[in-house]
């Protein structure tokens, strides 16, 4: 008789199971705040100046002012003296020469009874007496520039993360067994 021993053995079995994790980002978007203050533009027109002269007018008029009148007065009277000389010069002359017709002291002195006139205390009149200056202004202008305020704030991203799960497990445990076996040789 012999004795055999047969062994046997069951392998481990591990088992897994797994779920997946999942990850989720989202980012809102920025919050954008945008403010315009308008640009704006100022214009202004003053009227021109306009000067009028018209002080040759009235010297024409009215003789001007005093002291104007008073110089023409005293250029004229200037002038009438002068006149006067080479008026009696001109009669002395004819005086001299009395034994011509017509040089008789009746006839020099006869003509001379026209009064003399005063000298003109007026101004000369004319087209242009009066002097019109007209000078344009220019236009005044300013600019305010338009603005532009922009506020942006970010906003962070959103993060979510569920982890995944591991399970480990034995499915099948580990084994080892020995079966003594009698073996009948009478055979």
């Amino acid at each position: 008789m012999q004795v055999a021993v047969q062994i046997s053995r069951t392998p481990a079995l591990i088992g897994m199971n797994t779920t997946p994790g999942s990850l989720t980002m989202s980012q809102p978007q920025a919050d954008m705040q945008i403010t315009t203050i308008p640009g704006q533009w100022d214009i202004h027109q003053p009227g021109p100046d306009v000067i009028i002269d018209q002080s040759k007018a009235r010297a024409v008029y009215t003789g001007g002012t005093y002291r104007e009148m008073s110089q023409r007065i005293y250029s004229g009277v200037e002038q009438l003296w002068l006149q006067g000389i080479a008026k009696r010069m001109e009669q002395g002359a004819r005086m001299a020469n009395f034994q011509k017709p017509g040089n008789s002291i009746a006839e020099v002195y006869g003509e001379d009874w026209q009064p003399v006139s005063y000298p003109e205390v007026r101004g000369p009149a004319a087209y242009d007496n009066v002097d019109i200056d007209i000078q344009a202004n220019p236009p005044q202008i300013s600019y305010r520039k338009a603005e532009v305020k922009i506020e942006a704030k970010q906003n962070v991203p959103e993060i979510h993360y569920t982890p995944g799960t591991l399970e480990i497990y034995m499915r099948q445990m580990p084994s080892l067994t020995f079966t003594p076996q009698i073996i009948d040789d009478k055979y």
